[in-house]
């Protein structure tokens, strides 16, 4: 009998070896949260839909059962009216020089935009080329420089020039950015033009079958749809033919547009000749969604009144495209587990027994995967005063599959927040390094944007590269990211999830109770451009 129980151990001894050790507590409570959160039961939770709601309810119901208050009007959630919108039919558009019309076709000269919030838009006027319509006073660039755009419309091309720092240039890649820029200069309409890369890759004659594809955006308390730039709307793409009947007659010739295109020279700028009138119609539907928004309030009665905010977005991608035969898109690593930290920051502050300086709000956001929307509702229609906001720190994929050595702090270099967190790392053993791939420009692709774009300094806490991190990140994004194969069973290390979380509490209490509010550095970008830069 003790021969065959010790046969028996022996051939088990490889399989007890491999068995994981048991979960410590503070590892346990995070993987609940993931586990719940990225199950199947919730089918991928995406914004607008049942799913989304069991999720929030959950939250809620956590951050009740931590004795956090409310953070919304009369409640755990702040209403988000989803706007779904596409253009309602192909526009025609008129273009006129001497007096006579000049051809001007749909899908070969241009593809017209949809405008949210004027479903049925129209405008005529002048033309002004302004080169990629940039502003960036740092790279001592005005490409609206000696030009009068007021009541006029303005052609702007699309993308960037090459050398602009990597979030300069994310930002300004995005068409909303650039029309604010044209509004606030009098414009009345924008139009995006056709570079030699873009009809390189896909020409705005082959996107025009696709033109009426669905966008996402939200409504404010009004009901109107909102948009980056309601005084002067991107409304239509415009080919290179398209661009080269726009310069007929003009002292700027598109032929000297397309020479510095090619070789990445100063971009001549100036009137058009003729005038161009431009419709177009929206078809719109919309569907209710939420924020979940948990309050500690503050101990301090000269400081209370300022807030932190943390975020995570809890919303993923829903039910997709079979993968071996798996539809459930269940967003594990996204962002199942940014969640789980804003809930467990949460409940270690107020296991503490000290209530932070300043007020706390925990922030679980609706439709990030549908453009940040969540997130820019709040920071629109905050449930505190926007003023009182002086931080925001968001938790959004950490990629947390292997020991972690490093931290990536997206924006970190442009306040005093990044110097907290660095701090809040080294003192878990951690180090703080540059983002190891600016090129995918993660810092506009991050709920934390929002925040940046309303004047707030604020970072993202992304896991680093160092020891085996850049490999397991390229994994995951290679195999996982916006896939079912999201979900519990990827190999989470989970003594590095509590190293994550012990920072992000760490950076929080450091910005709730220290004496000076976080602030911009002097001169930044961003701070700058968003009123503030100090």
């Amino acid at each position: 009998m003790k021969r065959a129980l010790l046969a028996l151990l022996l051939l088990a001894g490889p399989a007890l070896a491999q068995q994981a050790p048991p979960l410590t507590p503070e590892q346990a409570a995070i993987k609940a949260h993931v586990q719940f959160l990225a199950s199947d039961a919730l089918r991928g939770r995406e914004a607008g839909t049942r799913d989304y709601d069991v999720a929030a309810e959950y939250v809620a119901a956590r951050m009740l059962a931590m004795g956090l208050e409310p953070g919304a009007s009369g409640g755990w959630f702040q209403p988000v009216k989803l706007v779904t919108y596409r253009p309602a039919e192909k526009a025609t558009w008129t273009l006129k020089r001497g007096g006579k019309d000049v051809p001007f076709a749909f899908g070969k000269d241009f593809v017209n935009e949809p405008v949210p919030s004027s479903p049925d838009f129209k405008a005529e006027g002048e033309l002004v080329f302004a080169g990629y319509g940039i502003v960036y006073p740092q790279g001592k660039r005005d490409d609206y420089k000696g030009l009068d755009v007021r009541g006029k419309i303005v052609a702007i091309l699309d993308g960037t020039p090459k050398g602009l720092p990597n979030e300069v240039n994310a930002h300004f890649g995005d068409d909303g950015q650039k029309a604010r820029l044209a509004a606030a200069r009098g414009a009345k309409a924008v139009l995006i033009v056709e570079t030699i890369a873009r009809a390189r890759e896909f020409s705005v004659e082959k996107f025009a079958p696709y033109y009426a594809y669905p966008r996402t955006g939200w409504a404010g308390p009004d009901g109107v749809a909102n948009a980056v730039s309601p005084p002067a709307p991107v409304v239509g793409q415009v080919s290179q033919a398209g661009a080269a009947k726009l310069f007929v007659g003009a002292k700027l010739r598109w032929a000297d547009v397309l020479a510095a295109q090619a070789r990445g020279s100063r971009m001549p700028t100036g009137p058009l000749a003729g005038t161009l009138a431009v419709a177009s119609k929206t078809r719109l539907s919309t569907r209710d969604s939420h924020n979940v928004i948990g309050r500690i309030e503050g101990s301090d009665p000269a400081l209370k009144a300022q807030t932190v905010v943390l975020s995570a977005h809890l919303d993923h991608v829903g039910v997709g495209e079979p993968v071996k035969g798996d539809t459930i898109y269940n967003g594990a690593m996204d962002n199942a587990i940014g969640v789980s930290m804003l809930l467990e920051i949460a409940k270690a502050i107020q296991e503490s027994g000290k209530r932070p300086r300043r007020s706390l709000l925990f922030v679980a956001l609706t439709a990030e995967e549908k453009g940040l929307i969540g997130s820019d509702y709040f920071a629109h229609f905050p449930t505190v005063p926007r003023g009182a906001i002086v931080a925001g720190v968001n938790f959004d994929m950490p990629i947390l599959t292997y020991p972690l050595v490093d931290l990536v702090v997206l924006g970190g270099e442009r306040s005093s927040i990044g110097p907290v967190v660095a701090a809040a790392a080294r003192a878990e053993g951690l180090g703080v390094v540059p983002d190891p791939a600016p090129e995918e420009m993660f810092f506009v692709r991050s709920d934390h944007y929002s925040f940046v774009r309303a004047g707030i300094p604020a970072v993202s806490l992304d896991t680093g590269p160092g020891g085996t991190g850049a490999v397991a990140a390229r994994k995951f994004l290679d195999e996982n990211y916006h896939k079912p194969s999201d979900q519990i069973d990827l190999p989470f290390d989970w003594n590095s999830a509590v190293k994550y979380k012990r920072v992000g509490l760490a950076t929080v209490q450091a910005l709730a109770d220290g004496d000076a509010r976080p602030r911009w550095n002097h001169g930044d970008f961003f701070g700058t451009l968003f009123g503030g830069g100090q």
